[in-house]
């Protein structure tokens, strides 16, 4: 039996978490981590909350809080 091979991902995970909001439209944050989780496996949700971060910063998305611990996030058109 061979074993599996782990091959690098084609695109990093904010163009596919940019993609899923695009698709999907806004989202809670636990909805696109379980989304993003389901194409990287080995993400974890302090990288997950540092990708909003970087993507916040940078103009991508908007976040905003909901109710106690959830927050929507949104594309930036």
């Amino acid at each position: 039996m061979m074993p599996t091979v782990k091959t690098w991902k084609t695109r990093p995970a904010y163009v596919v978490l940019l993609e899923i909001l695009a698709k999907k439209g806004d989202m809670v944050d636990d909805d696109l981590y379980d989304a993003l989780k389901s194409e990287f496996e080995d993400l974890g949700y302090k990288d997950f909350n540092d990708l909003l971060l970087t993507l916040e910063v940078s103009g991508k998305i908007r976040t905003s809080s909901l109710s106690r611990g959830k927050r929507r996030v949104e594309l930036v058109q």
